[in-house]
């Protein structure tokens, strides 16, 4: 029976990620396939579906990389948490890739790469689902499509930037992101990004990004234009900026006090 074509023939950021270009995507907190349009159309290179922090439901999860896909962006998946399970059902929905969220040792990188292969290069249980062109199209899948997938680890512990260099050893392993929040949380500073310990691990961070053969950077949350271009500027390659949920409330709060500005009252 012929193949029903229902994916792209193979996936593109491994390989620009590979010729050594800068990436920048954006977030998706939100279950609304609208707003992941919106965003999908505005030029991001991916765009992350939020599954640990979001909205999205598992049902929603398969509309938004359906929506992203079409729309020509990379759809990437950011798990719950680093689970096997979790893993096979986002990349069989048809992600692109998946970002690990809170990965602190090789051995946490080596158990998402494992999950997210087939033998025998990993240990993911095959089956056939949209990825796999609903049962038409698992060669293309299995030969074409999933070896351009990428996993990308993010750092969000002090213990992780210490034993960075051996996370990014991991074979399966093509890039990675620091998460600012839970990083200086992980020393109890949760958000205290001036304090001087908090200042410090991020430097130390940036350090490794800076000598690191595989890129990597931070997750710019708010649309804080001078911090990307300093991180960019630091050496960072793979970064994130904003969320369409920030974007729209900075947007909101600007409208909020232009009313009132009109209204003559106080913000």
């Amino acid at each position: 029976m012929k193949a029903i074509r229902l994916m792209p023939s193979s996936f593109t950021l491994k390989r620009r990620i590979a010729a050594g270009e800068t990436i920048i995507g954006s977030w998706l907190s939100f279950d609304n396939t609208l707003l992941a349009e919106m965003m999908a159309r505005v030029g991001f290179d991916f765009l992350t579906i939020d599954m640990e922090h979001g909205h999205a439901s598992n049902a929603g999860l398969l509309s938004l990389i359906q929506i992203i896909e079409l729309a020509g962006t990379t759809p990437l998946v950011r798990l719950a948490a680093n689970e096997p399970r979790l893993i096979k059902s986002a990349m069989d929905a048809g992600a692109h890739g998946i970002i690990v969220p809170d990965v602190r040792s090789a051995a946490d990188a080596e158990r998402a790469g494992q999950a997210m292969y087939y033998p025998p290069k990993g240990r993911r249980g095959v089956g056939l689902a949209r990825a796999q062109g609903f049962g038409f199209d698992f060669d293309a899948y299995r030969h074409e499509r999933l070896p351009q997938a990428i996993l990308v680890v993010q750092i969000e512990h002090y213990q992780a930037v210490a034993d960075l260099e051996a996370i990014l050893a991991v074979d399966a392993v093509d890039a990675f992101i620091v998460g600012p929040y839970d990083l200086s949380g992980s020393i109890g500073r949760p958000g205290e990004f001036d304090h001087p310990d908090v200042v410090a691990l991020l430097d130390r961070a940036e350090t490794a990004i800076r000598s690191s053969s595989k890129p990597g950077g931070f997750h710019i949350v708010n649309s804080d234009e001078a911090t990307m271009r300093k991180r960019l500027a630091g050496g960072c390659r793979f970064m994130a900026y904003g969320t369409e949920m920030i974007f729209l409330g900075e947007k909101l709060h600007d409208a909020a006090a232009f009313l009132s500005v009109l209204r003559g009252t106080p913000t």
